[in-house]
């Protein structure tokens, strides 16, 4: 040990920077590649920081692409393949599984008396199916099956227990027949203020012009019979809302208004809403299922319409916020009060 620090005394007072000072600035670059600190095995830091910087090696040639290619195949080929260590040969070895068979014990072993025993071995699957229900074992058939065996008294289904993987079949359900309504005949009953016709249904018509929804609803303005007007799935946007603000404010007959599943915005909807506090004689509102959502401020402003306007009792859309929904609960409880003492008096 004493030798060892022996050997450091002499480089005690080296100058360090007159040693410096004289390296060239190659020595100098080489002095700088040992001092870094290099992490190899750290993934998680980039290349540069986990090795030196190697691609300042001057080129011995220029770079034959073609050349290179072809000694990367040659090399390829002339390196043989590894020797499997256990050759394949196709042969099978071992013997396979069998699942042995368990032997019911003495004490598990269900007997019955023999007028059953023989009744069940005669007994066809829409019996047994039957009888599984009766005994509620209702996991070894369908739901339809169960049902059916459990709400009539006779054998109903004559499928059997091994049906119990077939699904059910439904019958299909047709498509509604397109809408009928002849949309230039009924404006011209507005216009004339037909006493017979009390509702309008437009419902699911998609290709009505806007000029012509929105004379139909400059006509609404001054009729004194129609009690519903319905434009639900008609690809109705905002000006066809500004168009039913318009009629609302005018019209004192109207008293149920279905503008959903159409394209209106919170602009439009916010422009009917302040339209229904000018109208008295709506009864029934319903703005659900837009394009889009109309947002908080839409929904506080419904909340505050059916607190401000009694005559409301049916109003149809889906709260998203607690706060709103709350409120416009208990306005309607409130409204449909006051309508149930109206009809007393």
């Amino acid at each position: 040990m004493s030798s060892y620090l022996k050997e450091l005394e002499k480089y005690r007072d080296i100058d360090e920077d007159e040693i410096l000072r004289t390296l060239s600035p190659d020595e100098l670059e080489q002095l700088d590649c040992e001092l870094q600190e290099m992490d190899p095995e750290n993934l998680l830091l980039p290349a540069g920081l986990r090795q030196r910087d190697q691609t300042k090696k001057s080129p011995t040639g220029p770079l034959d692409r073609e050349a290179l290619l072809q000694y990367l195949e040659q090399q390829a080929l002339e390196v043989k393949e590894r020797d499997d260590l256990v050759p394949f040969t196709g042969e099978k070895k071992g013997k396979p599984f069998i699942q042995p068979k368990r032997e019911i014990p003495a004490e598990e072993q269900i007997t019955l008396e023999p007028e059953l025993e023989q009744a069940l071995s005669h007994a066809t699957d829409a019996e047994m199916c039957d009888i599984a229900a009766i005994l509620g074992m209702y996991t070894l058939m369908s739901n339809k099956q169960y049902y059916d065996a459990i709400c009539s008294g006779d054998i109903c289904n004559t499928e059997g227990i091994s049906s119990v993987v077939q699904p059910d079949k439904y019958k299909p359900v047709p498509d509604e027949p397109p809408n009928p309504t002849n949309i230039e005949e009924i404006i011209k009953k507005i216009q004339s203020n037909d006493k017979e016709l009390e509702e309008v249904n437009l419902n699911n018509i998609q290709d009505i012009p806007i000029p012509m929804l929105t004379e139909l609803c400059e006509a609404m303005k001054t009729n004194t019979y129609i009690r519903s007007f319905s434009l639900v799935a008609t690809k109705s946007g905002d000006p066809i809302a500004n168009a039913v603000a318009d009629m609302l404010r005018e019209n004192r007959s109207l008293q149920s208004l279905n503008i959903e599943s159409n394209f209106i915005s919170s602009t439009g909807l916010m422009a009917v809403l302040k339209a229904v506090r000018e109208n008295a004689t709506l009864t029934e509102l319903r703005v659900d299922n837009q394009r889009q959502w109309p947002g908080d401020a839409v929904e506080m402003e419904m909340a505050t319409v059916l607190e401000q306007c009694p005559s409301i009792v049916r109003f149809g859309y889906h709260f998203t916020q607690q706060g709103p929904r709350a409120r416009a609960a208990q306005a309607m409880t409130r409204n449909n009060e006051l309508r149930r003492q109206q009809k007393k008096r």
